[in-house]
């Protein structure tokens, strides 16, 4: 079986789209695909489409390209994987044009429910073949081995870490906790260090900063302090959460997008700057029970890995490759629209509205 996994993989720190290129591509070659991440060979069985944003850096190709390659060979079978919406960009248009990419899949795979929730429960995509297949990071790299445990003697290290510089991330929380620093809470010091990139113009008065990291380097960082805290708004899923709690760190995360369906459990949640410092209170309190627990936390690669090719074989299983004349008509029909639509594509490029 030959797939194309439509991911530029990246070396050296990066977001969380390239690591699961990366774990995806290694499970599939151990299990005897053959993966590929062009469009170059003429006996594709499946092609997933993970990044149809033609100016992003982690996408090989899009439904253009797609569309194309499916004229002389539709007998493929086309996946298209989402991760993300307006509301985690801070977008406008994000939400339009994935349901416009999506067009010229077969079947869907979603990383969460609150992502199935906006686009398939609120009619934006009529694709009836679709499924959920959670996020997952590789525990050979992040895992528990020589995490610290807070001894509720010394102050208390809160970490988080991003690659994304959107204000969204969870800065207004973020901006909130370096304020209290000083303070403390609960007759408790606490340090807060943030790894990774922040918005331009943004300030932190007391929290330690740290530019994006190597993978090693990252998890050995994280496995220093004794709490993950994330604070994104209107997250697909994410990978950052993941990583610190297979780490083992307990978590405070924000009720929004899709953070509480990877986090129940395994920590505390809060709504926002109004309630996370209370919430932080509680989540002390309670930190030996969410400690022990980490070692539970589901959410690994090769979980997520097993789950994307049972999958794939099902798709494929039911997929209909009667009536390639009608599928060649279908995809020339697209790429005819999609030429046209590069133009607007472009505009609003350079509007920034993408």
């Amino acid at each position: 079986m030959k797939i194309s996994i439509g991911s530029n993989i990246i070396e050296g720190p990066w977001g969380g789209g390239n690591l699961f290129a990366i774990s995806l591509s290694r499970y599939l070659k151990t299990k005897g695909w053959d993966v590929i991440t062009d469009l170059s060979d003429r006996d594709i069985d499946i092609i997933l489409m993970t990044e149809p944003r033609k100016y992003s850096s982690s996408g090989n190709y899009n439904q253009l390209g797609i569309s194309k390659y499916l004229i002389l060979n539709p007998r493929s079978l086309v996946i298209h994987r989402i991760n993300n919406c307006d509301k985690g960009r801070n977008t406008r248009n994000l939400n339009k044009y994935l349901t416009r990419a999506n067009k010229v899949a077969d079947s869907t795979i979603f990383i969460s429910n609150y992502l199935k929730n906006v686009f398939i429960d609120r009619g934006l995509i009529k694709n009836k073949n679709f499924t959920v297949v959670m996020n997952g990071a590789d525990s050979r790299v992040f895992n528990t081995i020589n995490r610290k445990k807070w001894n509720k003697r010394d102050r208390l290290k809160i970490v988080t870490h991003h690659w994304s510089n959107n204000y969204n991330k969870g800065f207004d929380v973020y901006k909130e906790l370096d304020m209290i620093l000083m303070s403390g809470i609960d007759n408790t010091g606490i340090d807060f260090c943030y790894i990774g990139n922040i918005p331009e113009n943004f300030r932190f008065k007391n929290t330690k900063i740290i530019p994006p990291l190597e993978l090693k380097e990252l998890v050995r960082e994280i496995k220093k302090n004794h709490v993950y805290i994330t604070a994104a708004k209107g997250e697909g899923a994410g990978m950052h959460h993941i990583e610190a709690a297979l780490c083992g760190l307990p978590i405070l995360y924000r009720n929004s997008g899709a953070i509480p369906e990877y986090c129940n459990g395994f920590g505390v949640m809060f709504s926002g700057i109004y309630d996370f410092k209370e919430k932080l209170i509680e989540l002390s309190k309670r930190y030996d029970y969410f400690f022990n627990k980490m070692k539970d936390y589901p959410y690994n690669a090769e979980y997520m890995c097993s789950q994307y090719e049972k999958t794939f074989l099902e798709f494929i299983k039911n997929f209909d490759r009667n009536n390639l004349l009608t599928r060649r008509i279908k995809y020339l029909i697209i790429f005819i629209k999609e030429l046209f639509l590069n133009i607007k594509d472009i505009i609003l490029f350079k509007l920034k509205i993408y």
